[in-house]
């Protein structure tokens, strides 16, 4: 059996509104493995009154049969009624019944109307009843614009939406419970927080075999992932796979992306916008800025595992076939850190709010010219600044006179009057003794380690 971790929250929310006398239609959207179906089969175990079907690709004719020998496992007696979606919703909303429909998306290919004829049945026959109606989906674009959006037919009947995202570095860490704390952030940094991908661990043995295993070699269940994914999303994907690798090797702004790429400036925008629509792709700008105004955007690989097989997997194909046992020990471990060391400035933003009490109004990166913090966040009483260190040796004194210094450059356009600073540092390995003084004699400097901040760390 699948290892279910988390989603207690979701699963609440589905049985709540299994429960209510009111009719419910609830729509459930997410990037592909995170888990959507079994959290829906889970919702429904032991009820008697559900029904989960779970679409393919196929025709419509198809697609309505092998719905009706779901329904009639379920509700023998509507084995006579007539093959049409309507009447079949129609039947099982006289039966309260509570009704999943996995890969909707399927069904809208081989049949554009559904929405509109699922609407028409809502407002006429469904919305009366206590039926509970789930329609669920991988792509993201179908959903939002055939389901979510305003000019979707269903738009404005749903009464719950949940968007399912990636496992918490918490909650991913359940997948490899023995792992010390430095190890952990180095897995979450690989497999990230889908379950699929955690899900190939095996707890028992170190990571280096494990991504051995299941991502370098060629027999590995994850070794062509992200490419039969992007392959069943995009069509004409090998640009799309050059931005990728582009930016899983640390470029960040549009010039370099598309010089590294081998894409025209002009049209990178397109794809960038296709990836980012996939959440495959974040843009993130200076903390101090606004999101709709500001033109210093960078770009990213949102997901860890991605970013991991297009830095060391994509295009290195054959090095990875000749290398065989060895290619983790020639490939991966001398750049490890250096593909960690971003994402551990993430974990180390996620966690800042628990960590410094002080009421957050934001969180992020800031960067103007040639000066970068890692961690800035903003709150009522002014700035809290953060350098984080992914490094085998300890921080010293001189890395908080450097973030003091690069501090004195940050403007921010709405600090509070009286505006005071924090400075707080993170690290791997620890912190030197004249910077444990220092920060003794000071209120104003705070350190942290990976035990503080995975605890802390929580999206």
């Amino acid at each position: 059996m699948a290892k279910f971790v988390d989603r207690e929250a979701e699963l609440s929310n589905l049985r709540a509104r299994y429960e209510s006398e009111n009719a419910e239609l609830i729509v459930m959207y997410g990037r592909r493995r995170l888990g959507k179906s079994e959290l829906a089969r889970r919702s429904i175990r032991d009820l008697e009154d559900a029904i989960y079907y779970q679409a393919i690709e196929s025709t419509a004719p198809n697609q309505l049969e092998q719905f009706v020998d779901v329904v009639t496992q379920q509700f023998a007696d509507l084995a006579n009624i007539r093959r049409d979606w309507e009447a079949l919703l129609t039947a099982l909303g006289e039966r309260e019944a509570v009704v999943i429909i996995d890969e909707f998306p399927f069904l809208i290919e081989e049949d554009d109307s559904l929405p509109s004829r699922i609407q028409r049945v809502w407002d006429m026959e469904l919305q009366e009843s206590s039926m509970t109606l789930v329609l669920i989906g991988s792509s993201i674009s179908v959903m939002e614009d055939k389901v979510l959006a305003g000019g979707s037919p269903l738009y404005g009947r749903r009464t719950a939406t949940i968007d399912l995202k990636p496992l918490s570095v918490r909650n991913a860490r359940d997948f490899f419970p023995a792992y010390d704390t430095d190890t952990a952030v180095k897995a979450w940094a690989v497999y990230g927080g889908t379950p699929y991908y955690l899900q190939t661990i095996d707890p028992e043995e170190p990571l280096e075999t494990n991504v051995q295993r299941s991502i370098l070699s060629e027999q590995g269940l994850l070794y062509a992932e992200p490419e039969f994914l992007l392959r069943t999303e995009l069509r004409q994907p090998n640009t799309y796979f050059s931005i990728l690798r582009a930016l899983a090797h640390g470029r960040r702004t549009p010039n370099e992306i598309a010089g590294m790429a081998g894409v025209e400036s002009g049209s990178l925008s397109t794809y960038l916008q296709k990836l980012q629509r996939l959440r495959l792709v974040e843009r993130h700008i200076p903390v101090t800025e606004s999101p709709t105004t500001s033109k210093r955007g960078r770009y990213r690989i949102a997901d860890p595992f991605f970013r991991f097989w297009f830095r060391f997997v994509y295009g290195n194909q054959d090095r990875l076939q000749l290398l065989g046992e060895d290619a983790y020990t020639e490939v991966v471990a001398p750049d490890l850190a250096d593909h960690v060391s971003p994402l551990f400035e993430r974990l180390c933003q996620q966690a800042l709010p628990q960590l410094i009490d002080r009421r957050f109004l934001n969180v992020g990166q800031w960067w103007f010219k040639e000066h970068e913090l890692d961690v800035l966040g903003l709150t009522n009483e002014g700035l809290v600044a953060g350098e984080c260190k992914f490094t085998s040796t300890p921080v010293s004194e001189g890395v908080l006179a450097a973030l003091e210094r690069t501090v004195g450059h940050v403007r921010w356009g709405n600090a509070p009057e009286d505006s005071t600073t924090q400075y707080v540092l993170f690290s791997k390995s620890g912190f030197t003794d004249d910077l444990k003084r220092r920060a003794n004699e000071r209120d104003d400097v705070s350190l942290y380690g990976i035990p503080d901040i995975m605890n802390a760390a929580a999206d």
